[in-house]
């Protein structure tokens, strides 16, 4: 079990990482320890907040979706899951070493889970099906992590009572961190929404991380996902529901940052 938390007068405030803006997005300078170092710290404390993991279909869909925008925007952590968004924030005079992709922190995250005791809930996935076999193969790859619920809810919005029958089973549970897997808009804007009724200190949303760890939908080879390529490999695999989204939005950011680093760079000139 996780230790009680330290009276909170006492406490220093959490540390927040750096961040950088691409594109209006603020984009967390951080690694994965990092990450999972602030969230022990947010259940030690239990206070409450609630992680984006964007990438380039996120950063440019909150130029058109004002709800996203504001989703985004008020989160606690804006991680910067794809490689091109590390390359973008690299332009920019940093020096992040890796991205921080969903998939991959929730591993570390219930690796670590299961010496620490934090307990996880799993909101999403394809259906309940698909919930359960993530549950097993997370139980299954790493013994003694607690996995205290789950649902998958119905393709579409929940009504009222549905809506606080979820919000009791999750408080219920005493999870203190809940996954969120229902894809970018919808889980930014679930977590934001329900963010002040869920007692669990944090929030993540790791899109299709859900489909990846339950097996039914195969990842990007590792090369492909170091260069960048990790779309294509998706849209090879479901060319009917995401050639809209790659084809729209891929070529959008290439210019729209491109006109933000020529920005920076002339006020760097002039400074």
């Amino acid at each position: 079990m996780l230790p009680d938390p330290t009276p909170h007068a006492t406490l220093e405030p959490i540390s927040q990482p750096e961040t950088v803006a691409v594109l209006g997005v603020p984009l967390a300078l951080t690694d994965y320890d990092r990450v999972l170092t602030w969230i022990e710290e947010m259940v030690a404390r239990r206070e409450r907040g609630y992680v984006c993991v964007a990438n380039v279909h996120t950063v440019m869909a909150c130029s058109e979706d004002p709800d996203l925008r504001a989703a985004v925007l008020g989160s606690s952590l804006n991680l910067p899951d794809g490689q091109p968004l590390v390359w973008a924030m690299n332009a920019l005079g940093h020096e992040l070493g890796d991205r921080v992709y969903g998939p991959d922190l929730m591993l570390r995250a219930c690796a670590r889970a299961a010496s620490t005791g934090q307990r996880f809930y799993l909101y999403g996935g394809h259906d309940q099906g698909a919930l359960v076999e993530l549950a097993l193969n997370l139980r299954r790859r790493y013994p003694g992590v607690q996995i205290v619920g789950g649902y998958s809810p119905p393709h579409r919005e929940l009504e009222d009572d549905e809506r606080a029958r979820v919000v009791e089973e999750i408080n219920g549970s005493g999870a203190d961190l809940v996954w969120v897997g229902i894809g970018v808009p919808k889980q930014e804007k679930w977590m934001a929404k329900m963010r002040s009724s869920i007692e669990a200190p944090v929030l993540v949303g790791v899109g299709a991380a859900f489909d990846f760890h339950a097996g039914r939908v195969s990842q990007a080879p590792n090369w492909m996902q170091a260069a960048g390529l990790e779309w294509a490999y998706r849209l090879g695999r479901d060319p009917r529901r995401l050639w809209r989204r790659y084809m729209r939005y891929n070529p959008r950011f290439v210019g729209s940052f491109a006109r933000q680093l020529a920005e920076h760079r002339r006020e760097l000139r002039a400074g």
